[in-house]
């Protein structure tokens, strides 16, 4: 399993919504991937957090930093060469990190969701 199949397949766990992936490959020298999904609310953002944690560690890859603890409506998540965005509700509207990135490919990510 790759850490990108993982990551999407947690979120898919604990019911994000609006899972995308963007290749951010041709554009940034830290990383190659920018993952974002839409939580329904503070509890459901910290599941899918926990899940994300929970589920790469068990397949060997280990996040090199969490920013956006507790009380936050915006987590991120620094695999490396994956970065995960998970939004609470409107606050994924008011970043629109999409819209910013909208020019680059997305990936398909259909193969990894139930």
């Amino acid at each position: 399993m790759t850490n990108l199949e993982c990551i999407i397949r947690a979120m898919d766990d604990k019911l994000a919504t609006n899972i995308v992936a963007i290749n951010m490959e041709n554009v940034s020298p830290l990383f190659d991937t920018f993952v974002l999904c839409t939580a329904g609310n503070q509890r459901l953002l910290q599941a899918i957090k926990d899940e994300i944690i929970d589920q790469c560690e068990e397949h060997g890859f280990y996040p090199r930093g969490v920013e956006g603890l507790r009380g936050s409506t915006w987590v991120l998540i620094d695999f490396g060469d994956i970065i995960v965005h998970i939004f609470e509700g409107e606050e994924r509207n008011n970043f629109n990190l999409e819209k910013l990135w909208g020019d680059l490919p997305r990936i398909d990510i259909e193969q990894y969701l139930k």
